[in-house]
């Protein structure tokens, strides 16, 4: 989710109820740490707590002082990623790379623990492959060494993000460790979220892609897993809303020139679905300037707003 789940995503993602939000991965190579882009994964500032940075790296020393660096500027968690399948980060040994490496990880988590006062988490896959999944002897490791919580994805480091997550893995972390465990991978519906959670009894649902462009969803999973009932889906003007606070927040962030090409992304994820969601796309990606998108977003969701019988999102139940 790097490139995604910047401050001003994760601050929306809070604000419709998720319990927590982690950072952009953070790399422990300190010849980056004053990079532009670094300085701005670091910075949380109107961020609700608990802060989670997600830090990533092969060499223990180099994640412990990572670990203390983000402490000091405001981490109230360290999350280790152990995660992340993409080839330029297993390509340096880490990531989910790290999987095929027991005693590196132990290593690295050990170091990781001690360097800290505030809580470490760490984020899996099952395993390297389907012929190695061993996220449950990863797991027992990471108690050993005073891991607080840990996320396991439902698919091996060779899996990427094709074929479908599985959950009897999860299910056998869960029964194999006494610190919480949390699902992750392929819940996209507020059922999804309660047949998982049925499935693997872990204590909580990490939400990833699903939300992209609609970061409500946490709101209507809590809501369902409450009530059992369906939350409705936000009707046009609060979207509106809701996309015109994130362009905005993004501009604040990256800039006028690098916003505007932030804002591209997520705009095509709040658009899927919409009436006339196609064209707005092809035309907002055209746009070079804050001014042309803000007024583009404008007449998108003005139109929206006079055949609100047609704008309800694809594939979203909504109730009267």
């Amino acid at each position: 989710m790097a490139g995604v789940t910047d401050r001003p995503y994760r601050k929306l993602c809070r604000q419709f109820g998720a319990g927590l939000a982690v950072s952009e991965m953070i790399s422990s190579n300190d010849q980056l740490r004053d990079s532009e882009k670094t300085r701005r994964r670091t910075n949380h500032e109107g961020e609700a707590s608990p802060v989670s940075v997600q830090i990533a790296g092969a060499d223990p020393a180099m994640m412990a002082e990572t670990a203390r660096y983000n402490e000091e500027r405001g981490a109230e968690l360290i999350d280790i990623n152990m995660g992340c399948p993409a080839k330029k980060v297993c390509n340096r040994a880490a990531g989910s790379a790290l999987l095929r490496d027991e005693p590196l990880v132990g290593r690295i988590l050990d170091a990781v623990v001690k360097a800290v006062s505030v809580p470490v988490t760490l984020k899996i896959r099952t395993g390297w492959d389907t012929g190695y999944r061993n996220a449950v002897s990863v797991a027992r490791l990471a108690e050993s060494a005073g891991i607080q919580m840990i996320a396991v994805h439902g698919r091996t480091r060779a899996c990427g993000f094709s074929g479908s997550a599985e959950y009897d893995t999860i299910a056998e972390v869960k029964s194999q460790v006494r610190i919480p465990v949390i699902a992750n991978g392929d819940i996209r519906t507020p059922e999804d979220a309660r047949d998982v959670l049925r499935k693997t009894a872990a204590d909580g649902v990490m939400i990833g892609r699903a939300a992209q462009g609609r970061p409500w969803l946490f709101r209507q999973i809590e809501h369902f897993l409450v009530s059992g009932l369906h939350l409705t889906a936000p009707p046009v003007e609060a979207v509106k809303a809701i996309v015109v606070g994130h362009v905005e927040e993004l501009y604040s962030l990256y800039g006028r020139v690098a916003g505007v090409k932030f804002a591209r992304k997520h705009i095509a994820w709040y658009s899927q679905g919409w009436q006339g969601g196609d064209a707005f796309r092809r035309l907002f990606n055209q746009l070079d300037t804050c001014e042309e998108q803000q007024d583009a977003i404008e007449a998108f969701f003005r139109a929206l707003a006079s055949d609100v019988p047609q704008a309800a999102h694809q594939g979203e139940t909504v109730l009267a």
